[in-house]
């Protein structure tokens, strides 16, 4: 035994260098840089008690009821795009998932898929733009999880998400409720966010001033729903279009659907897109309208709501549900004619969701 000092150090990790400006590998590791990353970017703009309490998972406590649950993933490239970006549009879609039930959303988790070499700055973008659509939402996002990958293997940016809502007492909404003499209404003009973000792509050949519909439609829905207990489906038409989303309440609820092609809004721009394009707006993506099938008689009060409401002044009934031609949906054109309209066939616009 000597004097001399022994070391039992052994062999250690280097110390991380701090990496401030781009996501790297090291932050999906669930060290020290994993948690850094969280206490930065993620506590401050999403801060509750059910965050905060750091847990795997979230307690939360909401009214007694029936719930709604809805789980996404955003995969939208570009990541920001005219009238929103893959952060509002995360939100948004998952709060109106769950609302379509008739339920007042409450509570959103988040995954982040995040690829090396993203911009903090661009990170700090998508989160900001979550904490303003939760809080227009009036959602609280109380749990999440953060992966890295390499470089070139995610876009920059994916985004997963699942939401909780209770559902109001005396509510019965769903795509099989459709009956005969129920009305159609549709809160807008269609096909705004498809052709907003292929248009962000420079894939359209000519400058455009069209912005994505993206909005939260949960209060919307409120509005609605406190006139009338005869609304018998919600649905937002979202990838697939307005024709796609009939069809499939069509089937579900074994009716046929009748429209009036002339009572569909489409904005100018969408038609011309279209039209260069080869697209039907029928069935180019919307994240901010909804349909809504309602018992004849409370028709009008809900229309009339609807347009006084944000997100849905431009409302119109656009047809009528029939006993007869189970599971098909109809459209009367402006000559006169009537042609079938199927749902989507095969892919018209990649990544817009």
């Amino acid at each position: 035994m000597t004097d001399e000092t022994i070391n039992i150090e052994g062999a250690v990790c280097a110390p991380q260098l701090p990496h401030t400006e781009q996501i790297v590998m090291g932050h999906g590791a669930g060290g020290r840089m994993s948690h850094q990353l969280i206490q930065k970017m993620f506590m401050p703009a999403f801060q509750n008690s059910a965050l905060q309490a750091g847990d795997d998972a979230a307690l939360v406590m909401p009214e007694h009821g029936r719930l709604s649950i809805s789980t996404d993933a955003h995969v939208v490239f570009p990541l920001f795009f005219p009238g929103g970006d893959i952060g509002r549009l995360a939100i948004c879609g998952t709060v109106n998932d769950v609302a379509m039930l008739g339920a007042k959303p409450l509570y959103i988790t988040a995954g982040f898929i995040l690829e090396e070499g993203l911009s903090m700055d661009t990170l700090k973008r998508v989160i900001e733009s979550m904490r303003a659509a939760a809080e227009e939402a009036g959602v609280q996002i109380v749990a999440g999880d953060t992966k890295v990958v390499q470089r070139g293997k995610a876009d920059g940016l994916y985004v997963t998400t699942a939401g909780v809502g209770v559902v109001r007492e005396g509510i019965n909404i769903s795509g099989a409720n459709a009956k005969a003499g129920d009305a159609v209404i549709l809160s807008g003009s269609i096909g705004d966010h498809g052709i907003a973000v292929l248009g962000a792509r420079g894939e359209l050949g000519f400058e455009s001033a069209i912005q994505s519909d993206v909005a939260p439609l949960n209060h919307l829905i409120d509005a609605m729903l406190q006139v009338s207990n005869n609304i018998h489906v919600l649905r937002d038409p979202t990838r697939g279009g307005l024709a796609t989303t009939l069809n499939e309440i069509a089937a579900q609820s074994k009716i046929g659907i009748i429209l009036n092609e002339q009572a569909i809004s489409v904005h100018p721009e969408v038609n011309a897109a279209c039209e260069m394009l080869g697209f039907d707006p029928l069935y180019v993506a919307n994240e901010g309208k909804l349909i809504a099938i309602v018992a004849k008689e409370d028709a009008e009060k809900v229309l009339a709501v609807m347009q006084q409401a944000r997100y849905g002044e431009d409302s119109v009934i656009i047809g009528e549900v029939q006993e007869n031609l189970k599971g098909r949906v109809l459209l009367k054109t402006a000559y006169g004619t009537t042609r079938v309209i199927d749902m989507l066939a095969g892919e018209m616009l990649p990544r817009i969701c």
